[in-house]
């Protein structure tokens, strides 16, 4: 049995199912997802960033927000998956060049606050939401953290995030497009997101 990540039976789902062990010892895959989502979301509302400067936009800070979000559901939230994973055609970095490919990407964050115009600003944007989504570096919960890294990071900035309303696979859709080296999508989901405070 294979799970949505492509991944056949794997240490981190209950034997002969496609369903991630949790915390709340939930076996429903639908059941889960509701869980997860209450969850996330009351933790979501309840934290107080920490982060002052753009130079705190580190990998380690994607952790400790994964693990805030999620401490409620996985164990092992804010922790590096050690498995591969793909979603359909889309393959994600291999578990054990996480580390070192988010060495290189993260660094290249303090960079975003000498753009030289709001137009290199967003394809910067993009381009980076783009490299962190293929990295994938947790098991589940990948897209929401990377939401929530950015909405912060943003702020910190000066610009105020309200991501557009589109659907699950307009999202979809935007990444693998990036992932074709056509970062448009993307750019107009920021171009919409994003406002000066």
């Amino acid at each position: 049995m294979r799970d949505k990540y492509g991944v056949a039976q794997d240490k981190y789902c209950y034997p002969g199912t496609d369903v991630l062990i949790n915390l709340l010892d939930i076996r429903n895959a639908d059941k889960l997802a509701e869980a997860e989502i209450e969850f996330t979301a009351e933790r979501y509302r309840l934290y107080q960033s920490p982060q002052a400067t753009i130079q705190q936009f580190t990998f380690e800070h994607l952790k400790t927000l994964h693990h805030h979000l999620f401490q409620d559901v996985y164990e092992w939230a804010g922790e590096v998956r050690d498995v591969d994973i793909s979603k359909g055609e889309t393959l994600f970095c291999t578990c054990t060049r996480i580390e070192p490919e988010a060495k290189k990407l993260f660094k290249n964050i303090s960079q975003l606050e000498n753009s030289q115009s709001h137009e290199l600003f967003i394809e910067q944007i993009a381009d980076l939401f783009c490299e962190i989504n293929l990295l994938h570096p947790f098991r589940e919960g990948n897209g929401r953290v990377q939401r929530f890294f950015f909405e912060e990071m943003l702020f910190a900035l000066g610009y105020d995030v309200t991501w557009p309303l589109i659907s699950r696979q307009e999202w979809i859709e935007a990444n693998i497009a990036g992932v074709n080296l056509d970062l448009t999508l993307l750019k107009n989901i920021f171009n919409q997101a994003i406002t000066e405070l």
